[in-house]
């Protein structure tokens, strides 16, 4: 089940590590390239509360096994993708595996390991390897880009997924299906539902949040929404029981949930274009200094598990989040000559803190329900996780982009940029545009000064959600599981 997880979380930073590259082999205009990782994403999203429904009525080691031979299909359709179209077909059919791995492995989980505390221990560990997926990508990426094309990148996906089918095959014991009446109409409007919030989320980023493709995707997602509830309080085999809302705990595991990888992936993402483009460092390089912050995320989620036994799950949760705050605050100061050796301690803290957040958050999403009900919570949990990923990719990489269009002006005077350099080097980066020809000094510094400037209003923005998502945690999260 961890290297299910760590499957689906090499193939975020594999990409984001390769983008550059691909952007510049197969001429991708902006429009097209930030669909190159948020295809996978939206997919995910959209499927993943789905996938745990069809999970419990056809067999967890079933629809698991299914979505890792779909991850093994898709990146091996993106490695051999001759244009951009079949680039982001290959990402869909690979989310299409991680929506089906994600619940599913965690439900396995949850169900076999009934005693409450071991299955807390399990289910960090389990989170843990999903920062190993995050932490391996950009040195995979980084070490094929420096001898090989970008195509290479993805056949680390085919060969872990190959080794996880046969671990699987061979370890793992097939969760009993329920034999309940499949939620066919709840399975259709929760689909649609999170698909159009996460292409209103995507897009809204490129051609803005109130354009006519937006707003109507956005009505679309409140109507499947309420139709969704509505299907779900009269059924009585529901996909998702709404009723579990009702329980404060459990609405702000959800929030709390998607808040931890809203700031995990958002702020990994930043973090990865500072170095690569305000700092000019190469992949592989960028993945040596992400290397901390995501090792030291996975050291402090394999120890989590053990912590909550003593502390119970407040504790850790709001801890993590003021702890990332603070990082994230910190990290704002950075700059374009700010050298590793003064920003490095920032990075433990923030993967120390993420740590205490995200595992415990997905433990106790399942401690707040009966053992029946795992595979219910696991695709609950994961989907808030995945639309969290999506508002830290959209709305911090939107951020970061407005406010570089907004403070290059500037930048380019005080660097003595004259005309009609100055509007041509304005149009190109509004644009997205990524020129072949090397940029003069003034040039390059203005821009890596303007980038900085939305990286640092991207994590002052976590920072400020990390805070006031602690006080919700500190309030209303129920501290142990709940006895059944």
């Amino acid at each position: 089940m961890c290297l299910g997880a760590m499957i689906t979380f090499l193939q975020i930073t594999a990409t984001v590590s390769a983008l550059t590259t691909i952007q510049q082999d197969l001429r991708v205009d902006p429009t097209a390239l930030v669909w190159i990782p948020s295809a996978y994403t939206l997919m995910v999203a959209s499927v993943v509360l789905s996938a745990a429904t069809l999970g419990s009525r056809y067999g967890r080691k079933r629809m698991f096994s299914a979505g890792v031979v779909a991850m093994i299909v898709g990146a091996a359709v993106v490695a051999g993708a001759p244009t951009v179209a079949w680039v982001i077909v290959g990402q869909l059919v690979a989310g299409l595996g991680g929506a089906l791995i994600l619940p599913n492995s965690l439900a396995i989980l949850g169900a076999t390991f009934t005693d409450p505390h071991r299955r807390t221990e399990v289910i960090t560990a389990w989170s843990a390897a999903s920062g190993i997926g995050l932490a391996i990508g950009p040195l995979i990426a980084g070490i094929l880009l420096r001898h090989y094309q970008w195509h290479s990148v993805y056949l680390s996906t085919i060969a872990l997924g190959l080794v996880t089918l046969v671990v699987a095959g061979i370890g793992v014991a097939e969760s009993r299906p329920n034999p309940a009446r499949l939620d066919v109409p709840g399975l259709l409007l929760g689909t649609v539902a999170i698909a159009a919030a996460v292409y209103a989320l995507i897009q809204g980023g490129k051609v803005g949040y109130t354009s006519p493709v937006v707003s109507t995707a956005w009505v679309v997602a409140v109507v499947a929404l309420i139709a969704f509830v509505l299907v779900e309080l009269r059924t009585s085999a529901p996909m998702l029981d709404v009723r579990l809302f009702r329980s404060a705990s459990f609405s702000a595991v959800m929030v709390v949930g998607a808040v931890s990888l809203f700031g995990f992936t958002g702020v990994a993402i930043l973090l990865v274009l500072f170095h690569e483009r305000a700092q000019a460092l190469s992949p592989l390089d960028t993945g040596w200094r992400m290397l901390v912050l995501f090792g030291t995320y996975v050291l402090v989620a394999l120890g989590a598990g053990r912590a909550i036994r003593r502390t119970g799950f407040k504790a850790p949760l709001t801890l993590g989040l003021v702890l990332g705050a603070v990082a994230s605050f910190a990290l704002a100061n950075q700059g374009p000559t700010t050298s590793f050796g003064h920003r490095w301690v920032w990075f433990v803290l923030f993967g120390a803190a993420s740590a205490l957040v995200v595992a415990p958050a997905t433990a106790a999403a399942l401690a707040s329900v009966a053992p029946a009900q795992a595979g219910m919570a696991s695709g609950a949990v994961n989907a808030a996780r995945q639309v969290g990923s999506v508002l830290g990719s959209s709305l911090l990489g939107t951020l970061l982009t407005t406010t570089m269009v907004a403070d290059l002006p500037g930048r380019l005077a005080a660097h003595q940029v004259g005309e009609p350099t100055r509007t041509a080097v304005q149009a190109a980066v509004a644009s997205g545009a990524n020129g072949d020809q090397p940029l003069p000094d003034p040039v390059r510094a203005a821009i890596a000064e303007a980038l900085t400037s939305g990286v640092q209003a991207g994590l002052r923005i976590n920072g400020v959600v990390f805070l006031v998502t602690a006080v919700l945690a500190l309030t209303l999260i129920r501290n142990r599981p709940h006895q059944h």
